[in-house]
């Protein structure tokens, strides 16, 4: 069975917002696939490229669109965002207290 030719994307293409980002994963998956053979001619690589960047500048705004999304509900909910420091172990005494010297 013959896989399906696809058009390289327009930056502009309805298309690309319209794709889930799954949708946008799996093709840029056959994407890296193609390329990787190396027997695409020179033209054709750089489009397959040039549709692979659009491809993951798309996933890249859209998981940072889901990071910010998550942040504003972790806040609104009174949580930290996973990324920041608990300070934990520093305020109780922790291993990084720096007052005390090491002892040996």
């Amino acid at each position: 069975m013959a896989k399906k030719e696809h058009r390289p994307t327009d930056e502009n293409d309805p298309d690309l917002s319209a794709r889930s980002f799954e949708e946008l994963l799996r093709r840029l998956e056959e994407i890296v696939e193609q390329l990787e053979t190396g027997e695409q001619p020179v033209e054709r690589s750089l489009a397959l490229f040039e549709e692979g960047v659009r491809l993951a500048r798309e996933g890249h705004r859209r998981l940072e669109a889901a990071e910010r999304r998550i942040a504003v509900l972790l806040e609104e909910g009174g949580e930290r965002p996973l990324d920041e420091p608990t300070g934990d172990r520093t305020e109780e005494g922790g291993e990084d207290d720096e007052d005390e010297p090491d002892a040996e």
